[in-house]
């Protein structure tokens, strides 16, 4: 058995059962991670508060997730990096805080590399060292008034992530007086064989190149006159992607911004253009988005994956109301992995997002059967475990709506509108959403121009406090937190086209990773 798999089977016999009694029998119900609105499919921390994925890195097949992490509180406080690993992206098993504060500051976002050249000499005896880059926040500097508080500092490990050892000479990239001057990303670039480092430096992007991990000169900046100013940039990735059935490839400048998202509050932007080992430049004045929900931010790739493929993980949550959402052991989770590519449509090119291919195995029994919707036609299904379950179905219709709904009339809807060219997540009712202002006061939209064809298929994963929608394989994507004050069991689906039919494939029950 697998030793992660069997952490997790070892946990839940001694760790997270309670015995229930009857007359006949002693039956073992689970507890670990079943508090209320806890996600079943999703990552979240055992307690306290967890905000941006960090260090995202294969190597020697351990997947590590590590991210910003405060083990006193489940609110924001002096950050950490918390970590995780996993051999499939699916189970996760909890390792001890990676990075602690300390005389330089706070640990803030950043990214982590293989160094496997030995580049930075930190290896001595033939190891391959890990090293993460990473923001320091000094806060008495912040206290004080001063600019000059963010710097960026380094790490390694040799073993494989189990213990990290910082860097004696941090910081690495001192601040000359940027006051939002962080969450370095990292990349060896073949072509001009240097690592390549960009940051965010307030309201634009900066490129450093270094041969070592260690000197670093800034070479390019991008951003003042391009994209979305809404607020400040945060969590930079950049990376060369071969567009889908094409023989040519665009560089992508991913972007986070606060606030500043098409729907409120956090998000997160994309560039297309050329990286050319110093700076990047794009013909894109305006901002495309990653995701149209307000819980997908401060999302990155990871950095040596096999076969290059582009797996990106965000945040789920939103900073407009993170601090409130109505969990009490925990706050927080993250998207499910994503595959990103590029797609061509016409003479413009759009990022896909898309659950990798192990989230499906997780789909079990069958909790419905398939069925047809005539046009014209409103149908109804009461089906246990709706609250842990994942949806296909396709359409000709562009004109639908789909509800999920439990026994207290609470409400979450999707709509497809033809008429407005739009699709919309309506979660006013959902459940609780007057805990903070901004979470439950309007509907969610998102442009559906970019969808081509006569047909849409669409993939929903609905988890316990989350629902991701992922529309003609993730050329549109929807990300949103819930929560219901009982589980949705009841799933309607309203097709109003006159001309067209939809039909729901399957709804799964989708098994738990804990």
């Amino acid at each position: 058995m697998n030793k992660f798999y069997l952490f997790g089977a070892l946990a839940l016999m001694f760790l997270g059962c309670k015995e229930k009694k009857s007359e006949s029998e002693t039956v073992l119900v689970p507890t670990y991670y079943s508090e209320p609105y806890r996600p079943q499919f999703h990552f979240s921390p055992e307690a306290n508060w967890m905000n941006d994925p960090n260090g995202l890195v294969y190597h020697d097949g351990v997947y590590h997730l590590f991210y910003q992490y405060y083990p006193e509180d489940t609110v924001w406080g002096p950050m950490h990096w918390g970590h995780a690993v996993s051999t499939d992206l699916i189970h996760w098993e909890h390792k001890p805080i990676a990075l602690f504060p300390d005389e330089h500051g706070l640990i803030f976002s950043g990214s982590a590399v293989v160094d496997k050249h030995n580049t930075s000499g930190f290896a001595t005896n033939g190891e391959t060292p890990l090293v993460a880059i990473f923001t320091y926040h000094n806060m008495d500097g912040e206290k004080d008034g001063r600019t000059d508080f963010q710097t960026q500092g380094i790490a390694y490990s040799l073993d494989n992530g189990e213990a990290w050892t910082k860097y004696e000479g941090n910081s690495v990239i001192g601040n000359e007086g940027i006051k939002d001057f962080r969450d370095p990303k990292v990349f060896w670039h073949e072509a001009s064989q240097k690592w390549i480092l960009t940051l965010v430096a307030g309201d634009h992007a900066q490129f450093y190149t270094s041969p070592n991990l260690k000197h670093w000169t800034l070479t390019g900046e991008f951003g003042k006159e391009y994209g979305a100013h809404g607020g400040v940039w945060e969590c930079p990735d950049l990376f060369p992607l071969q567009v889908d059935g094409e023989n040519e490839s665009e560089w992508v400048l991913i972007i986070s911004i606060n606030p500043g998202a098409p729907n409120g509050g956090s998000g997160t932007q994309y560039f297309l253009g050329n990286f050319d080992g110093k700076t990047f430049t794009t013909d894109q004045k305006e901002p495309k988005w990653v995701d149209y929900g307000t819980d997908d931010y401060a999302g990155v790739t990871y950095n040596n994956v096999p076969n290059d493929d582009r797996i990106f993980i965000g945040w789920m949550s939103n900073w407009d109301y993170a601090r409130d959402t109505p969990t009490e052991k925990w706050r927080s989770s993250m998207t499910v992995p994503r595959k990103l590519a590029l797609k061509k449509i016409g003479s413009d090119y759009f990022l896909t997002s898309f659950p990798i291919d192990g989230i499906d195995d997780l789909a079990s029994s069958d909790l419905s059967k398939a069925w047809k919707i005539n046009p014209k036609e409103t149908t109804s299904r009461t089906i246990a475990g709706l609250d842990q379950s994942m949806i296909q179905l396709k359409t000709t219709s562009k004109d639908f709506s789909i509800t999920f709904q439990n026994a207290q009339g609470e409400t979450l809807v999707l709509t497809m509108d033809a008429k407005n060219n739009q699709f919309s997540v309506d979660r006013r009712k959902s459940g609780k959403v007057n805990f903070q202002k901004e979470f439950g006061n309007k509907i969610h939209i998102a442009p559906t121009e970019m969808l081509e064809g006569e047909t849409f298929d669409m993939k929903i994963l609905l988890d316990r406090s989350s629902v991701e929608i992922f529309i003609n394989g993730g050329l549109l994507t929807m990300t949103e937190q819930i929560f219901p004050n009982e589980p949705f069991n009841t799933l309607t689906v309203e097709n109003r086209d006159s001309q067209s039919s939809l039909t729901i494939d399957s709804v799964k029950k989708m098994e738990s990773v804990w």
